[in-house]
Formats: structure tokens, sequence, C-alpha cells
């Protein structure tokens, strides 16, 4: 566990409706997900790959919104900004990767008279 007083760097990220709040701790190893602790996968500890710090960084994440792949993908990119905050250098590595770039693809409102965003009511000639 985490102490109150332990050195932290913080990173938000964001994907769809997705936000999670990040923070990475260089003295502990825990993985902890809404406060629960949780084996996070390789789509989330891809960031520490990049920079070459695999294992050397705890996780504690909030998120909330959004679906499962969503709230991956945020907490990804709070991990990236996070490690920016940590040494600056590690910026170019993973910007080059795509990692602090905050994906902007949104769902589409859906319009009057439409049934979705776009479909439109199915017509018939006769």
């Amino acid at each position: 566990m985490t102490k109150k007083e332990d050195k932290y760097y913080f990173g938000t990220g964001r994907r769809k409706t997705a936000t999670s709040r990040v923070r990475i701790f260089e003295n502990s190893k825990d993985y902890l997900l809404n406060g629960k602790a949780y084996e996070f996968n390789h789509d989330i500890l891809s960031p520490f790959e990049v920079v070459g710090k695999k294992g050397s960084f705890g996780v504690k994440a909030l998120t909330q919104g959004g679906g499962k792949k969503s709230q991956i993908e945020a907490i990804r990119h709070g991990i990236s900004r996070a490690l920016v905050q940590y040494n600056p250098e590690f910026r170019q590595a993973l910007k080059k990767a795509g990692y602090l770039r905050r994906d902007p693809r949104e769902v589409e409102r859906k319009k009057p008279g439409l049934k979705k965003a776009r479909r439109a009511p199915q017509w018939s000639k006769r």
C-alpha cells in the first residue's frame, strides 16, 4: 500500500468519455484501480516499456466514465503524462509512440429525423 506522504507523479488521461487520474509511485510496486488491487495488462503498462522503466513504478488510478477499452486507454494516457512529469526527457520517446496524444474521436450525436447519427429510416419506392 502507498502511504499518504509518499512522493508521486500525477497525470490525467482521457479517451472518449472516460477520464482517469493516475499517480505513479517510485518506491511502490502496487497496482491499484479505483482503490482495489488490479493486475494491469500489457496495454496499460506499455509506456513503462517504451522508456525502459518496466517494474520500477507502482500505479494508482481512479477512473470513471466510458467503457473498459476507453478506460484502459485513458489510464495509459495518464501514465504517459505522469512519466513526463517524472522525467521530461521521456517526452520524445512517448510522443513518438503516440502515447501523449489524446485521441479526439467522440461519438457523433443523433440528429432529429434519423435513427442514429447518420442512419436514415429505410426508404421504399412503393
